[in-house]
């Protein structure tokens, strides 16, 4: 018979203590704005992942997902979200869905966000499992990201899920006035890279600012792929 002592030991929960780590290791990231860890908390990485990768999708860790592309640590992403600041009426473009996991944060706090994925294969695994989960204002589309025509409409807000070179007119041109974009740019003599917010300004001018230290991102790619 189990003794008193075993009786009263509390009952361990890995799944739900490894949540808790992901949300503190964050949290010591600088990651403090509460609607985003609040959707952070609601939509677990694993779920946006490749089943391959369900025991590690909380570390902070990058990982491969098909088509020349990665997952970025999920601090990044995080951190990335919190620069663009996106309000809860905010219409926001996204350029990279990868496996939704960002677009999921997104579409939580802002009114409507347009996900594009330059690989199919990518573009249509993301809009099942984000359809799956529930979320109704987030539509992906298989687009190039660079080829976008401002008569399509314009965004409060851009997140770039990859190293871009500022000012980036092309991208830029999509902003309205006082619209920010958010991406990551690279040191040219050490490669480091860091988070950049660019914000257009009423008089068309693009200013740029620096929002902590990036990782793992890889430069802005042109054009489509059909398949991984």
């Amino acid at each position: 018979m189990p003794s008193p002592r075993d009786e009263d030991a509390p009952v361990t929960n890995p799944e739900a203590e490894e949540r808790v780590q992901f949300m503190l290791r964050l949290r010591a990231r600088g990651i403090d704005d509460l609607r985003l860890l609040r959707a952070l908390e609601r939509a677990p990485r694993a779920l946006f992942m490749p089943q391959r990768y369900g025991d590690i999708a909380a570390r902070d860790i990058a990982l491969p997902i098909g088509c020349g592309q990665t997952a970025p640590p999920p601090s990044i992403v995080a951190a990335m979200i919190q620069a663009l600041d996106p309000g809860a009426g905010s219409r926001v473009l996204e350029i990279g869905t990868g496996t939704g996991y960002a677009a999921a944060l997104l579409a939580q706090l802002a009114g409507e966000v347009v996900s594009l994925e330059r690989c199919q294969t990518l573009a249509l695994e993301a809009s099942a499992r984000l359809e799956a989960f529930g979320l109704a204002n987030v539509r992906v589309v298989w687009a190039d990201g660079l080829a976008l025509d401002p008569e399509g409409g314009l965004y409060d807000r851009i997140l770039v899920h990859a190293l871009i070179e500022a000012p980036a007119p092309r991208l830029t041109r999509l902003l309205v006035d006082g619209g920010s974009l958010v991406a990551a740019v690279a040191d040219d003599a050490s490669g480091e890279q860091r988070i950049v917010r660019l914000t257009r300004a009423a008089s068309g001018e693009i200013v740029v600012v620096a929002h902590g230290a990036a990782r793992a991102l890889r430069p802005l790619a042109e054009g489509l792929s059909r398949a991984l």
